[in-house]
């Protein structure tokens, strides 16, 4: 017999682009779990009883069993293999290793470079910390655009269902907008972020559905 589905806790920050890929995923499988909030503002990912669950301190976390996991990636994948329907990979493997090349595109070569912990240690003043992100966003969507015209996209980043790449994409660009970075020089971007905002799994995960409510 298979083994039973696991009881699964989320520990995720509302606009942590890295939660909101596997929230967007969690919701494209129909997969239910328990959700924890962890205050990236107020240093929560940095106290020891987060830091028991996921020593780097990074978010999204996932605990299953007894044991939490981190990196977005790697739960992605797990859920993939767990949850195989519907896929977020196409049979064709020259298909996914144009989808693992667009996603590594964001999560290893764009939204890392935007963290706050290394704007702070590499980027002292404050005021020249928007000119660095938008600098390394502008140069990862550019590159994004440029595989996009070199590979297959249809109304998604790889024909005409969401896959890996676009759960990177999306955030991604949401992060763009948030530091006043033109997607005019994005177009094929710009359209893929239209159409999977309208997505009503992608609605269900993004940061407005779960930003804190104030008093």
């Amino acid at each position: 017999m298979p083994d039973p589905a696991p009881n699964l806790t989320l520990y995720h920050y509302w606009r942590s682009s890295c939660s909101w890929r596997v929230r967007w995923a969690l919701a494209i499988k129909g997969v239910e779990y328990q959700s924890v909030p962890v205050n990236i503002l107020s240093g929560e990912h940095r106290q020891p009883e987060y830091l028991a669950k996921n020593p780097s301190g990074f978010l999204p976390a996932l605990a299953m069993n007894g044991r939490c996991y981190g990196e977005s990636l790697a739960l992605i994948d797990w859920l993939e293999e767990t949850y195989p329907d519907p896929p977020l990979y196409p049979a064709q493997p020259e298909a996914r290793l144009r989808i693992r090349q667009l996603a590594l595109t964001i999560a290893t070569g764009t939204q890392p470079l935007q963290n706050p912990s290394l704007l702070q240690h590499f980027v002292a003043a404050e005021g020249e910390r928007q000119g660095h992100m938008q600098h390394f966003i502008k140069r990862g969507l550019s590159i994004y655009e440029t595989l996009l015209a070199q590979g297959r996209p249809g109304l998604y980043s790889e024909g005409d269902r969401v896959t890996v790449a676009d759960l990177c994409l999306i955030p991604q660009v949401y992060n763009a907008l948030r530091f006043a970075v033109s997607l005019e020089a994005t177009p094929l971007v710009q359209a893929i972020y239209q159409r999977c905002r309208l997505l009503p799994e992608c609605r269900q995960a993004d940061p407005e559905a779960h930003q804190p409510k104030t008093p």
